[in-house]
């Protein structure tokens, strides 16, 4: 059990995005099927609401449930609290929201963890949420 790097946490980020993306593109074929085959109008509000509630459940699901998305697990990455156990959904839910500022700000929340003491993010210490590397048992 060690901390985690910020290079191991951007990779499990570029990892998850792309099942993200695969996501939001099944999560769009209802707007064009409703529209006939149109394109869908990006700007609509149920139509991005309904893709940042994909989102939402991809990143609370995974981590309440598991701990990890597919990104972490392929990382060797898991989410936990202080304690090192499961966050519940609350945390997941206030470290989900405090990720997107972390994002929003230029990605300063991200950098954080390079000055953190504690290895930790911005939105890690806003959730009392950690990243911990679980490396690969090498039998």
């Amino acid at each position: 059990m060690s901390n985690t790097t910020l290079k191991r946490r951007l990779l499990s980020i570029i990892y998850d995005s792309l099942l993200i993306l695969s996501i939001m593109i099944i999560g769009t074929l209802p707007f064009i099927a409703i529209r006939y085959g149109e394109a869908v109008e990006s700007n609509s509000f149920n139509y991005q609401f309904t893709l940042f509630i994909i989102i939402y459940f991809f990143f609370v699901g995974f981590w309440s449930i598991s701990g990890r998305t597919l990104g972490m697990q392929s990382w060797g990455l898991r989410l936990e609290t202080y304690d090192g156990l499961k966050p519940n959904i609350l945390q997941c839910t206030v470290r989900f929201f405090a990720a997107i500022l972390s994002l929003v700000l230029f990605g300063i929340g991200f950098f954080w963890q390079l000055l953190d003491r504690n290895n930790l993010s911005l939105h890690d210490r806003i959730s009392n949420t950690k990243l911990t590397h679980y490396p690969r048992n090498k039998a």
